[in-house]
Order: structure tokens, then C-alpha cells, then sequence
């Protein structure tokens, strides 16, 4: 983006940053007349449209676990048109993180951490305007010259607490006990390339990482670029296979 940065501030929103001067701008800080108070990921169309996932309008950043054990589904998948105001392109999801263009631009996809899948919204062509869901197990995605990455990682026991019932006092009552412990997350990292049709040229897994909780990821020549939600910086390894796996 003319060589500045996008980056989802989760107490601001979308932001632009200069890496220049550091100058900051506020794209967008609000939708429907609510904060976006925890902005997760974003993808930049050639038209200069701006797709970016919301991962919960309930819980902050930092209370990320109450949301996976409460399950809320108050995610969304957004887009910023120049020059204009946010549109909620998807609503009703689970812990949205990472966000991906096709590359000619016709669908977007978003996951579901908490859902176990991803949501596949078509842009343009015959199916325009549908979703389409696919449960690909813990996964995030991020463009890759038409291939979709993935990572994975997740909080030991989450899984189960999910299969409770849904009801509030129980949620709540799963939620205090959550707190109470704080599971760690496991120390293991997976990265998938996928293709639009689900066929899968390249499968990455490292167990006892020193990186944990991975939340996105792109490539970069022959390297991948991964962000977390608990690290406090980028964690960048290079490939192990060659490039062409990802190639179109």
C-alpha cells in the first residue's frame, strides 16, 4: 500500500502506518456504530479495498480465552471501500482471525478459530453474494500466488469445553474456571498450503516451538512471515521446500 503498513490495532482498529516517520492513520475505528475493539487480520484488494476480520465484540485481546470457552460468535469479516465507511460482510462468527483474497479476487475467506473452519465468501461470478464452509481443522489462512496457507495452534482442552451445552450460566460458569486455570497453549506450530479446490501441495508441523499461538501467516519469497496472539513479535522461518509448491 504505497509502501505503508495496514495493521489491525486492537484498541484503534485499522490503522495505516508510515514506517517512514511512524505517522499513524486511523482507517477505520468503528462499524455499525460500535468500536472495532478487536481487529485481527486484513487483506488489500487491487481495487484498494480493505477486508479485515473482527475476532470478538465481547472479549478484548487479552481475554482472548473467554471467548473460545464461551464460544459467543460475535466475530465479523468486514470491508472498507476507499474512501468509504465499513461494510459487516459476515457476521455470527467464531474468534475470526486470519483473512485471504483468491487471487483473481473472486471469493474471500476468513477462519473460524473457535469454529474449527473456514468461511468462504464469493466476491463475484455466478455465485456471488454465497458462503460456502469448509471444517478444516484449526486452521488460518493468508494469500499465497493463489494458494491458501495455513497454520496451526491451539489451548490444550478447549476443544471439549466447547461441546457444552449453551447455556449462559454454564458458559459463564466455564469461562471463571478457564480464567482460573489459564491453559497455556502447546508449543506447536503447523503451516498448510492449500489450494481453492482443498488439494494440499505442502504440509509444515513443528512440535515444541519456541513460537507459540500462530494467528496468521503469508510467504515472502522463499521465507514465511507467521504473527501470533499471545508473542510479542513476527516469527520468520524459511521454507523448506521449494517455492514452486506454491506456485499458481
Amino acid at each position: 500500500m504505497d509502501g505503508q503498513l495496514l495493521v489491525c490495532d486492537t484498541q484503534r482498529g485499522l490503522v495505516r502506518v508510515d514506517p517512514r516517520d511512524g505517522a499513524v492513520r486511523v482507517l477505520a475505528g468503528g462499524a455499525g456504530g460500535e468500536p472495532l475493539r478487536f481487529c485481527s487480520n486484513v487483506a488489500l484488494g487491487a481495487d484498494g479495498a480493505l477486508y479485515f476480520s473482527v475476532s470478538c465484540r465481547r472479549y478484548a485481546l487479552e481475554d482472548w480465552m473467554g471467548d473460545i470457552l464461551e464460544h459467543t460468535g460475535t466475530g465479523q469479516l468486514l470491508r472498507r471501500r476507499p474512501g468509504g465507511e465499513p461494510e459487516v460482510l459476515l457476521d455470527g462468527l467464531h474468534l475470526a482471525n486470519s483473512v485471504a483474497l483468491a487471487e483473481d479476487e473472486s471469493f474471500v475467506i476468513v477462519a473460524e478459530s473457535s469454529a474449527y473452519r473456514i468461511r468462504r465468501l464469493w466476491l463475484s461470478g455466478p455465485r456471488s453474494g454465497r458462503c460456502d464452509t469448509s471444517r478444516v481443522p484449526r486452521q488460518h489462512f493468508a494469500r499465497a500466488r493463489g494458494r491458501v496457507l495455513g497454520r496451526s495452534g491451539r489451548a490444550p482442552g478447549t476443544r471439549r469445553r466447547l461441546a457444552a451445552p449453551n447455556v449462559s450460566h454454564v458458559q459463564e460458569s466455564g469461562v471463571a474456571q478457564g480464567e482460573a486455570v489459564h491453559p497455556r497453549p502447546r508449543r506447536t506450530v503447523r503451516v498448510m498450503a492449500l489450494r481453492p479446490d482443498g488439494g494440499l501441495p505442502c504440509d509444515l508441523s513443528r512440535a515444541k516451538s519456541p513460537y507459540r499461538m500462530v494467528t496468521s501467516v503469508c510467504r515472502s519469497g522463499s521465507c514465511l512471515i507467521m504473527g501470533s496472539l499471545i508473542e510479542s513479535g513476527c516469527a520468520v522461518c524459511e521454507l523448506p521446500v521449494s517455492p514452486s509448491a506454491f506456485a499458481g
